[in-house]
């Protein structure tokens, strides 16, 4: 889906979708706070702008739109910090609320499952796949040397 979209409008026509989402969100809730949907919709296209705007300034594709290894490194540690933390939370907050007979366990529950369920996803992705020959696999007893003494 993205090979149709430029790379330097992929960022801001994400930003776009989020914004268009969460403002028909607080347009279909509807009164008495109906008016934050138009402050979304506002304050989304003055960041698609800004992200339209900076995502141009960038003359070298390497420096401004793709990051290096220890930028993606970073990133990596905190999206695995975020799940982590999701996790914990949901779970406590899960448990917090079958101990209080609460009826607002399931939208906990809900998050620990999907926060499982993309672990386990991601192990199955990125996970140790098939294993190759060991190195020593060429070293058969029959490919000894001619050689004798």
């Amino acid at each position: 889906m993205t090979a149709f979209i430029r790379p330097r409008l992929r960022e801001p026509a994400l930003t776009a979708l989020a914004g268009a989402v969460f403002a028909a969100a607080w347009a279909v809730r509807g009164a008495p706070l109906w008016w934050v949907s138009i402050a979304s919709g506002v304050a989304t296209v003055v960041r698609v702008i800004v992200v339209h705007v900076r995502s141009g300034r960038d003359e070298d594709a390497l420096v401004g739109s793709r990051p290096d290894e220890r930028q993606r490194t970073v990133s990596f540690r905190s999206r695995a910090l975020a799940g982590n933390v999701a996790v914990t939370v949901s779970f406590a907050g899960l448990a917090v609320a079958i101990a209080v007979r609460s009826d607002a366990w399931l939208p906990f529950l809900a998050v620990f499952l999907v926060t499982g369920f993309a672990y386990l996803y991601g192990l199955s992705t990125f996970g140790v796949g098939e294993e190759g020959p060991s190195d020593d696999a060429d070293a058969s007893p029959s490919a000894r040397s001619s050689v004798s003494c």
